[in-house]
């Protein structure tokens, strides 16, 4: 039997602070341990919960700064395709058509794709591809926006576009540049993600102040061709019933992009940055710690109902919910 391989735990989660508990019937059941970090305009830290400086996967949350990489390597398609090779897609049908026209316009089709196959995370979906007869496929996963950018981008750029998720690609490459550049920091462990990408590891507060960079970019730069994609199609960014849809349609000048292992990233149009990693992975929590961050700020959204709306059910009904503290 092998040995489990164990390595240290990083102070963004070991030392990091309780910022929710889940509370249920008026007690304290259970809570979560969050690392923040906000930053300027100018890049600097203004508020740090937890620690700032050590390196997590941000995992989906990545994906804009990915998609940037592309484009300045030649990746030209429609606003709307471009939110979607920024997304974690929810898998409903005009998610999936879009993908199919990515591919198409670059002369590929849904056998390219490498990513792994699943079923679409949305829950109703999930049930009507299920009910169709489908299986999993690479096509309803829902980073199959990302992948056929990245072909379309190989293709563009004249690149092998049957080995786009090895290490050492010149897609790869880039993105790892690029994702260096606008956290202001070199990238600090690469791993493969969950859909067969490599995933480039940085710190909180280079995943904030990569986002605010975005978010306030000049008119006219690749930056704001990204940038306004995402508030311009929202939707295509996550989905019908998705926290980040909602969060950016409810916010002027935002974009914002979720990811496994609960990490949130945002980027608000004065520069500031906001990322968040809950310590335990669990998703529940950071919606919640997100609102609480925005109010902290002062930040006017429309969106904050719907962020803190995170019921702790008892037989169906709402007894409680997860809440936020210490922000």
């Amino acid at each position: 039997m092998s040995t489990p391989q164990t390595s240290r735990t990083p102070a963004v989660l070991d030392a990091a602070p309780v910022l929710a508990q889940a509370i249920r019937g008026g007690f304290v059941e259970s809570v979560h341990r969050a690392s923040v970090a906000v930053t300027s305009a100018d890049g600097s830290v203004e508020l740090e919960l937890g620690s700032a400086d050590d390196p997590v996967f941000p995992r989906s949350s990545n994906k804009p700064v990915q998609a940037l990489a592309m484009v300045r390597h030649g990746l030209d398609i429609a606003p709307r395709h471009l939110a979607l090779v920024s997304a974690s897609h929810s898998g409903e049908d005009f998610h999936l058509a879009a993908v199919r026209e990515i591919l198409d316009g670059a002369g590929l089709t849904v056998a390219d794709l490498q990513n792994t196959p699943d079923f679409p995370i949305d829950d109703q979906a999930r049930l009507d591809w299920i009910r169709a007869g489908h299986d999993k496929q690479s096509l309803a996963q829902n980073c199959s926006g990302k992948h056929a950018g990245m072909l379309a981008t190989c293709v563009a750029a004249g690149w092998d576009h049957t080995a786009y998720l090895e290490l050492d690609h010149p897609l790869q490459r880039a993105c790892d540049e690029t994702l260096a550049e606008l956290a202001g920091e070199p990238v600090a462990a690469t791993a493969i993600d969950g859909c067969g990408a490599p995933v480039m590891a940085i710190s909180l507060a280079g995943l904030a102040r990569a986002f605010g960079r975005i978010a306030s970019a000049a008119p006219g730069t690749d930056e704001a061709r990204v940038a306004d994609a995402i508030r311009s199609h929202p939707e295509y960014l996550g989905g019908s019933r998705r926290d980040v849809t909602t969060f950016i349609q409810g916010t002027p000048g935002a974009i914002a992009k979720d990811g496994a292992e609960a990490v949130y990233a945002v980027g608000l149009a004065d520069g500031r940055g906001i990322a968040i990693k809950v310590a335990d992975g669990g998703q529940r929590a950071r919606a919640v710690i997100l609102a609480a961050v925005l109010r902290r700020l002062g930040v006017e959204t429309d969106a904050l109902e719907a962020l803190e709306d995170a019921p702790v059910l008892g037989h169906g009904e709402p007894v409680g919910s997860v809440v936020a503290v210490g922000i």
